[in-house]
């Protein structure tokens, strides 16, 4: 599970697209959330296991820690893989980190110096009562493995299909994406 290859500007855009594109293509685009990558493991729609992204080859169990997470669903909706990777980042929605900052301090304990890493602290801690305590949520953006069995699934042929997947799954998903044809659309 490796890290995505970033945009920063219009240029390094352009070079990308001139990289990658060959003939007209539409691109599925979203915000970058700045979270804790989590891979999510589903056997016949039931989560079985979710683990960080580690070193990209083998991460760290936090599948006692997720179940406490409440947008991320225990069993999928709906027609679904025999087996399934979801892949997404686990983060802190701003004011919520704001607040339980705010409640650090007012307890005498020090604040978190910044959402990201607190979010992966949180997923990695010991005991999931404290994971429970924190208001996590986590956005989808991607799949790993499928392996869609007797399931009667069909694997959709677009990322725009799986991001229909995946809410009609039940899982939180960026409200933002676009689907975009051309470099100016994107830019825009």
């Amino acid at each position: 599970m490796w890290s995505m290859e970033d945009v920063f500007n219009e240029n390094e855009l352009k070079e990308w697209i001139a990289r990658s594109q060959k003939g007209e293509f539409s691109f599925f685009c979203e915000p970058k959330f700045d979270g804790a990558s989590l891979n999510l493991l589903y056997e016949n729609g039931v989560l079985n296991r979710a683990a960080t992204r580690g070193d990209g080859w083998v991460g760290e169990d936090v599948t006692a820690n997720v179940r406490t997470i409440s947008c991320i669903p225990h069993r999928l909706k709906g027609v679904v893989p025999a087996r399934v990777e979801i892949r997404g980042e686990v983060y802190f929605p701003t004011k919520d980190f704001e607040s339980l900052n705010a409640e650090r301090v007012r307890v005498g304990e020090a604040p978190f110096v910044n959402a990201r890493n607190a979010a992966a602290g949180s997923l990695r801690q010991k005991d999931p009562k404290k994971t429970a305590e924190r208001p996590l949520a986590m956005l989808a953006h991607g799949i790993g493995f499928v392996e869609a069995g007797d399931s009667g699934f069909t694997e959709p042929d677009t990322l725009s299909g799986w991001f229909e997947c995946l809410k009609n799954w039940g899982m939180p998903v960026s409200p933002h994406t676009k689907l975009l044809r051309g470099r100016e659309a994107i830019e825009k």
